[in-house]
């Protein structure tokens, strides 16, 4: 019978030992310890309930690791050539989108361009959306990113910041269009 290796870490090694030392004194009255109360002594000092619990965690980590990852989401094309007639030759939003999904899209595009974990006042996030887009209105741009969670605001409206999130696969699609639409 083959037997399955899981491997064991133990991150405070005195705690791990002084823990072991009393689940040793307490459970051997007569210093004889067959293998399972062993194995059951050794998980419990490392804050498993015992072995059987340390088994079952261990091979289910080890099912999650082997996992294949998930199919990418599929990318709706109409939504993405519609969304990139928004954006002028430069990668600018030209015009507010009439329609949800478009509006969703190109806030994403915008929240791309944003720097993750920098700080923003109101004042420098509108200077940055005025590069951004071609209709001159900021604090709706400033707003519609608040609505759509895609960046923080504090209440006083004072601190800005990008939220960090997986972006929908449609993002990808229209940046690399934008990007081919561009002059070189």
């Amino acid at each position: 019978m083959s037997r399955t290796a899981f491997p064991f870490e133990v991150a405070d090694l005195a705690a791990f030992a002084r823990n072991l030392r009393r689940e040793l004194t307490e459970a051997v009255p007569d210093d004889r310890l067959g293998h399972v109360e062993t194995l059951n002594l050794v998980c419990r000092a490392a804050g498993w309930r015992n072995f059987q619990h340390f088994r079952a965690a261990e091979s289910a980590r080890a099912r999650l690791a082997a996992a294949p990852p998930p199919p990418p989401a599929p990318v709706d094309w109409t939504r993405v050539e519609r969304t990139a007639r928004l954006f002028d030759r430069d990668g600018r939003l030209t015009r507010w989108p009439t329609r949800a999904h478009q509006v969703e899209l190109a806030l994403w595009v915008l929240w791309s361009r944003l720097p993750a974990g920098r700080v923003f006042d109101e004042r420098s996030i509108s200077v940055f959306l005025l590069d951004h887009h071609g209709f001159g209105d900021p604090a709706l741009l400033r707003r519609s990113l608040v609505e759509y969670r895609l960046v923080t605001r504090t209440r006083d409206g004072r601190v800005y910041q990008r939220v960090e999130q997986p972006p929908p696969p449609e993002l990808k699609a229209l940046t690399e269009r934008l990007r081919r639409v561009a002059i070189p």
